[in-house]
């Protein structure tokens, strides 16, 4: 029986055969990124090229990796996973310490686990879930800077988190993706958000099969602004009836935006933990 990924966990350190598939999650702050994506232009940094370049220094030979869900320029993930096929024997332990030895200090991979030559870090996902923080007061923090969106005016989290429930199930949610999305089908299903504030932190938890590009900044934008009463109550819903993203007003900064979890068949045995970002875990139950 696999562990559950706890902090006191060791990778094994059995040697794996050459062509073993590797499922390996990741975190990373975003704010030096130009997203996850590996870009054309060798001088553009994106986190595809640093996890490559660690995980290649470790096989001594290019190795190529597919994550579950891309995201954009200057957002994190607590719980990335990706997948990659193992060119050289290595054990785990020599996966994860070599790779987090050559990472840069704001990628770290957190486990890594061999699983049968069918996973896929996208297409075996059957969910998604993100976080979106909010740091609600009158002034920015320094200390918190790129980690959350700074909101100054008073938000009703109460009211943000009914207005958002008419976001559930499988819709049409073509007024909250981006222009530039190029996916064929605005349908998208929501399996569950909530809007709940801790103190000076108000944070949309929010999980579904998939998302559009920019799809969770711009709800986050629509819920923001009935809940600084911007807007009035019901504006989400009148939002996502236009199928229209000119009408859905401006998409949230990225700064604030957490991949939390990537959900999978249980059959695959990947661990399983409570969300992120860690830095609020003693404030948000799990």
């Amino acid at each position: 029986m696999q562990s559950n990924g706890s902090a006191f966990e060791r990778a094994d350190p059995t040697p794996l055969p050459p062509g073993t598939r590797i499922a390996m999650a990741l975190e990373y702050q975003g704010s030096a990124y130009r997203g996850w994506q590996r870009q054309d232009k060798p001088h553009v940094s994106s986190v595809q090229a640093a996890v490559e370049s660690a995980v290649s220094h470790v096989a001594a030979q290019p190795v190529s990796i597919l994550c579950a869900g891309r995201t954009d320029a200057g957002v994190h993930a607590s719980h990335q996973v990706v997948h990659f096929d193992a060119p050289v024997a290595r054990s785990a332990k020599a996966w994860l310490a070599g790779s987090n030895a050559l990472l840069p200090n704001d990628v770290a991979a957190k486990w890594v686990r061999p699983v049968c030559e069918d996973f896929h870090a996208r297409f075996s996902a059957t969910a998604r879930r993100y976080r979106y923080l909010i740091l609600n007061q009158a002034r920015r923090s320094a200390h918190l800077v790129g980690g959350v969106t700074h909101f100054d005016l008073p938000l009703d989290a109460e009211l943000m988190h009914r207005e958002a429930q008419c976001l559930l199930g499988e819709q049409d949610f073509s007024a909250f993706r981006a222009a530039s999305c190029q996916s064929l089908s605005p349908m998208r299903n929501i399996h569950f958000i909530s809007v709940t504030r801790f103190g000076r932190l108000v944070m949309i938890d929010i999980q579904g099969n998939a998302f559009l590009h920019h799809m969770v900044r711009n709800i986050a934008g629509v819920l923001m602004a009935v809940g600084s009463g911007q807007q009035s109550p019901g504006w989400t819903a009148d939002v996502l009836a236009t199928r229209d993203r000119t009408k859905g007003g401006v998409t949230a900064k990225p700064h604030g935006l957490y991949l939390v979890d990537v959900s999978y068949p249980d059959d695959y045995d990947l661990p399983k933990q409570s969300p992120g970002p860690e830095f609020i875990r003693a404030f948000v139950p799990a």
